[in-house]
């Protein structure tokens, strides 16, 4: 199996990790317009396997003729890329994986299908981490129904040791995290595809330790193309990010005066975008290197099963590793895209076209392949009013 991996940052190097573990894996290019990235990532991989090239990722020529020859294409790199790489795979005959980012640019992905399709290739776009993990755990927790009424996704990187007063960690870009934060957030409400805030119709959750009591808001762009898939069919199905409590009414409170706002302002005889200068100020003040983190999921699933009202729930907390020094966002980022780029290079995954994670993913194998890499992924079943089974 040959893979070509665009993007040699965190996400790239934890799925470059990823697909070295397999000795079934012949070759894994990294490609990037920064050879100092490029340098370190070889250097830590530290395999014969591992192979580096400098590319720019919007020279989609260079692309397609760099994927030429390789099983899949994984895309590490910022969402408005991905398009044309997508395109470009295509073109070069292999199959495309991508970590998603942006719902729009994914649906047009899609859109895809059947020049995919003639091409005898697989493009499955939103793999990381959420969208991505969670879309396909939600899968499985409706799998475990007859008829889905309702689902709940709740998910979030948290820094394993808070720090007031935001008590939060930096674990991907400061500009998405703000996007996720304002931007308005899919849903589904009596069947019907909605809009909502971003971090709006907060609610407490409660954890297993070390986190114990949480608050989760409505995230925007996790729930992505699964508000399409499932609308007219599913009642109620929303995603919300955890933080620690009180920090989604600080962000609240900052979005009400102005602060990521994108119209430019005057400051003494200067104008500067409100949103720029939060920007720089929150990856100062969230950017603790040397800093553990944690992932948290939550899944929960109603519905009815034999005739009997019922819920499923998966649970999953995932920490930085010390021995390899990934994070945990790095971890459940970057190995669901290899997963799934080594279903499609197996052919695990056989099935020409373009498909959104929630379809294109089988969820039984990915859980058990996740689940290999350490993910302790737990879940239970019950029929509503008796006691949990373990599932």
């Amino acid at each position: 199996m040959k893979f070509l991996i665009i993007g040699s940052g965190m996400q790239g190097k934890a799925c470059a990790y990823d697909l070295l573990q397999d000795p079934k894996t012949g070759k894994v290019l990294l490609a990037d317009v920064s050879e100092k990235r490029l340098s370190a990532v070889k250097k830590w991989l530290k395999s014969p396997k591992a192979e580096t090239k400098r590319l720019d990722a919007s020279d989609l020529a260079a692309v397609r003729k760099t994927a030429a020859g390789f099983d899949v294409t994984v895309s590490c790199v910022p969402y408005f890329f991905n398009l044309g790489l997508a395109k470009a795979a295509i073109e070069a005959g292999a199959h495309f994986v991508d970590l998603g980012g942006n719902t729009n640019i994914v649906r047009k992905e899609l859109a895809l299908h059947a020049r995919a399709k003639r091409r005898g290739v697989t493009v499955i776009p939103d793999n990381g981490l959420g969208p991505g993990m969670i879309n396909t755990i939600a899968v499985a927790a409706m799998e475990k129904l007859d008829k889905t009424d309702e689902v709940l996704i709740r998910d979030g990187g948290l820094p394993q040791k808070p720090v007031p007063p935001l008590n939060y960690m930096l674990t991907f870009s400061v500009h998405g995290l703000i996007n996720e934060y304002v931007e308005n957030a899919t849903a589904l409400r009596d069947f019907r595809r909605v809009e909502v805030p971003g971090l709006s119709e907060t609610e407490a959750i409660d954890l297993p330790p070390p986190l114990g009591r949480c608050e989760a808001g409505h995230a925007s762009g996790g729930l992505s193309t699964m508000a399409w898939t499932y609308e007219g069919k599913v009642r109620f199905m929303d995603n919300k990010l955890i933080r620690y409590p009180g920090h989604i009414a600080f962000i609240n409170t900052m979005r009400e005066l102005g602060f990521f706002g994108q119209k430019p302002v005057e400051v003494a005889g200067r104008k500067i975008a409100p949103r720029a200068l939060s920007a720089l100020l929150m990856e100062r003040h969230f950017n603790r290197p040397g800093d553990k983190d944690l992932v948290v999921i939550r899944v929960t699933a109603r519905g009815v099963k034999d005739g009997k009202k019922a819920e499923a729930v998966y649970d999953m907390m995932d920490f930085h590793d010390d021995d390899t020094k990934l994070t945990a966002m790095m971890r459940t980022t970057g190995f669901p895209a290899a997963i799934v780029a080594k279903m499609l290079a197996s052919k695990a995954i056989d099935r020409p076209g373009a498909y959104p994670v929630e379809t294109g993913v089988p969820a039984g194998p990915f859980l058990a392949e996740a689940r290999k890499r350490g993910f302790k992924l737990t879940g239970s079943f019950r029929y509503l009013g008796r006691e949990a089974a373990r599932v």
